[in-house]
């Protein structure tokens, strides 16, 4: 299964959003955690319904319209959402009213928002678009399991022009609760130093990403996005990503740039440390996770990161690890994993 990347569109804590600079002007923040660099909703939203709107359900709806725009495209086929937690300030909302309210006279708003599959339903509701709906909730996997029903439906015939999205939000409850378990550093660090700062823990992030898919080829499409797999607690990752890269008829030295998801947690990074000596030895490296911050579905951040890469013809100097030879790539691999349990491999393609 393969499509194409019509268009795309990324709200994050870096100027990506209706940006023709690519990663040229990196936002550098001090502390544990990265916010999203929000737009003026109001040419995407009608300003009487943004005030009822969450920061995710704000986020995701813009990036999804502006990704219809850039295709010049008024209706989608499909709408597939993927997030692991999603609509958490709804969420936190209506628990603290029914703890201050008594579970009496509870405002309705933050309950019906407050479903992981609010986004999806939002953007078919504003574009009145009646097709395929879905949300996959997946925890680390989430984003990936929505591609890999888009391909399906692509495959299959039943849809074209499909909108895919990986949304995920920070509140202060999630980011304190999270802290507590050791996902983020306890103390105040450089998110462009994140990475050289070996230690335990990493910075919180957040942000939405969507995609345009086809299966028509056309000279004015991103990319290719070739083959997407998923994989749960891996016992032999290299051995997976050669068996990957094998049943598109490719072996690692064919790839001109590797992006991975290094996060600055020892306990995170070593799996990419062991790669490093072995199967992407020779590899060219690029980290993004320093741009973007961890997340469930930042894998479409870097999904974001690799079309453009290949679009442009240009990896910024941001997320090229130093001494490799970045020029041009047209084979892009993209390998993540989320708490050492969730990993997958994405393969992105010059059209």
């Amino acid at each position: 299964m393969k499509a194409y990347i019509r268009s795309s569109s990324c709200i994050s804590p870096q100027k990506t959003f209706r940006n023709d600079a690519f990663l040229t002007y990196i936002v550098e923040y001090n502390g544990t955690r990265l916010s999203a660099i929000e737009p003026d909703y109001k040419e995407f939203i009608d300003p009487k319904q943004i005030r009822r709107m969450s920061h995710v359900i704000k986020m995701g709806v813009a990036a999804a319209r502006d990704c219809l725009n850039k295709a010049d495209t008024e209706m989608p086929g499909a709408i597939i959402t993927g997030t692991a937690l999603g609509c958490l300030e709804d969420t936190v909302t209506f628990l603290t009213r029914v703890i201050e309210l008594e579970e009496e006279m509870l405002p309705p708003t933050a309950f019906i928002q407050s479903t992981h599959n609010t986004v999806a339903a939002q953007i078919a509701l504003m574009l009145q678009c009646h097709q395929y709906n879905n949300t996959f909730v997946h925890k680390g996997i989430s984003f990936e399991s929505a591609v890999l029903d888009a391909l399906m439906l692509l495959s299959e015939g039943d849809a074209d022009n499909i909108l895919v999205g990986g949304i995920e939000e920070m509140v202060d409850a999630s980011f304190k609760i999270l802290t507590r378990l050791g996902l983020y550093k306890r103390w105040p660090v450089s998110n462009l130093s994140l990475l050289s700062t070996a230690s335990s823990g990493t910075m919180g992030g957040e942000g939405a990403v969507f995609f345009l898919l086809s299966d028509k080829p056309s000279a004015s499409n991103m990319a290719e996005l070739t083959d997407i797999q998923t994989l749960y607690k891996p016992k032999d990752i290299a051995a997976d990503i050669t068996t990957f890269l094998g049943r598109n008829s490719l072996k690692i030295n064919d790839i001109d740039l590797v992006i991975i998801g290094k996060n600055g947690d020892t306990r995170n990074d070593e799996v990419y440390k062991r790669l490093g000596e072995s199967a992407f030895k020779n590899s060219s490296i690029a980290n993004y996770k320093h741009l973007c911050g961890e997340y469930p579905t930042s894998s479409a951040f870097a999904l974001w990161l690799a079309a453009n890469i290949v679009k442009k013809g240009v990896v910024p100097t941001i997320v090229a690890e130093k001494g490799k030879n970045n020029s041009a790539p047209k084979r892009i691999l993209i390998y993540n994993h989320y708490q050492n349990k969730y990993h997958s491999l994405i393969l992105v393609s010059a059209i």
